[in-house]
């Protein structure tokens, strides 16, 4: 079975439709020759973007010369209310001095001192499943925002503040449009963003619950009873190069984009990979079969899940979480036979680059198999980009890559999964990769 894709719009459309298709769906939104294409120009009134496929512009983009593509304030939009100043929408000086603070919380070695929690949540979300037909998009929700609970303040998802939390979010998720008007009209700053209500009643409800939860943190930082966990680790290092921790202002920023990056992203590429299991039942007990050969699913039998990674790495490459990110030309660029000037708009889209059919053998199916190809390791190497790449990589990519094979390896030794007949999951963007009608499946105990 191929796994569902959407529609795409012809290849010429008005500004008033293409704008209204945009903001509906980022995904639809597009032409169909973007699969093929490698690069792609759009002109507007209002500004010039360039789509790029060619692998070695998107590595000129990210890895080679990144601070000449910074972060565009047009991603920032929708999102700057709920994620203020985070790492995920500065550039600069002042990202790279967030990076210093946060990138050693994350290193390779203190995933083995997180991975208590990650599987305490995974267990739970186990536990909580039954047989009978759920919509999965919010058991996966729920789990990964468990495990960030968990993770960054020792507290679980049942915590009463911490449903709070994860209950705002999902308002937000559902209010907010993935284009804020302002995102396609350059706007002044002192002008109003058309957020909708619901979306800027949430975001304040949410800085306010994370706002109570880090003031509480930095007291217990300060009487020395707090717990060794993530926020811990991220409020007590100090900037190497000016000795300063993040104030609590700041932190507040951050743990907003912990969230709603290891929770958003997470639930998608959970909801996504079962389904793909669930309807290609062969791959679902070749991985069934190696998650009991691996025996307790402790932090070193991980490393044993090479085919639960391979099959996690697959549904990331047909559903990335961030279908697109945006930079911004800072000089004058010349790619391929045309002028970029100062200013436009750079798009990377995992979602056309990891479908490119140019690039990709069967680029629309499902082949978990393609991972130990060569034709499959040279994508990876060049066309495989779900948590960005180069200095602005996600900071929590390994992490995101421990978590979903766990969730997953956790689920499948007690469940099978199967499609509901009539349920087909329609992908849209909304701030993440997600199903129009959600993940409907329906699992029975192994």
């Amino acid at each position: 079975m191929t796994p569902p894709k959407p529609p795409s719009r012809p290849d010429r459309v008005a500004l008033w439709r293409y704008a209204k298709l945009f903001r509906a769906d980022l995904l639809s939104a597009q032409p169909a020759r973007l699969y093929r294409a490698w690069m792609a120009e759009f002109r507007t009134p209002f500004f010039r973007s360039f789509l790029v496929n060619q692998p070695d512009l998107v590595a000129e983009v990210l890895k080679a010369r990144p601070e000449d593509f910074p972060k565009s304030d047009r991603v920032a939009e929708g999102l700057r209310p709920i994620l203020g100043n985070s790492v995920f929408l500065t550039n600069g000086a002042t990202w790279e001095r967030q990076r210093r603070i946060i990138d050693p919380a994350f290193e390779g070695g203190r995933l083995r001192d997180t991975f208590p929690a990650m599987q305490a949540a995974a267990r739970a979300c186990a536990d909580r499943l039954g047989p009978g037909e759920v919509e999965f998009e919010a058991e996966a929700s729920h789990a990964a925002a468990d495990v960030i609970f968990r993770t960054l303040f020792s507290i679980p998802i049942e915590h009463e503040m911490a449903a709070q939390v994860f209950a705002e979010f999902r308002a937000y998720q559902q209010a907010q449009p993935i284009v804020n008007l302002a995102a396609l009209i350059p706007l002044p700053r002192w002008m109003p963003r058309f957020l909708p209500r619901r979306a800027r009643r949430a975001g304040r409800r949410i800085r306010a619950l994370i706002t109570a939860l880090t003031e509480a943190r930095m007291a217990e930082i300060r009487a020395g009873t707090a717990p060794d966990d993530l926020a811990t680790k991220i409020m007590t290092t100090r900037d190497p190069e000016t000795g300063e921790t993040f104030s609590a202002a700041e932190m507040v920023d951050q743990v907003a984009i912990f969230f709603l990056a290891g929770h958003e992203t997470s639930a998608s590429a959970l909801g996504w990979t079962l389904y793909l299991l669930a309807t290609h039942p062969d791959w679902q007990e070749a991985l069934a079969e190696e998650i009991a050969g691996a025996g307790a699913l402790d932090f070193a039998a991980m490393s044993k899940l090479r085919l639960t990674r391979d099959v996690f790495r697959e549904a990331l490459r047909l559903y990335p979480p961030v279908p697109m990110m945006v930079r911004q030309a800072a000089c004058p660029e010349h790619f391929r036979d045309r002028e970029v000037p100062r200013g436009s708009q750079i798009v990377l889209s995992p979602w056309h680059l990891h479908r490119h059919e140019r690039l990709w053998e069967a680029p629309d199916a499902f082949d978990p198999a393609r991972w130990q190809s060569e034709n499959g390791r040279k994508c990876q190497r060049e066309a495989f980009i779900p948590f960005s790449a180069g200095a602005r990589v996600c900071t929590g990519a390994g992490f995101a890559m421990l978590e979903g094979p766990l969730l997953l390896a956790e689920i499948l030794r007690r469940f099978r999964v199967f499609p509901v007949e009539g349920r087909v999951p329609e992908p849209v963007a909304h701030l993440t990769v997600r199903s129009r009608t959600g993940i409907w499946l329906r699992l029975e105990r192994r």
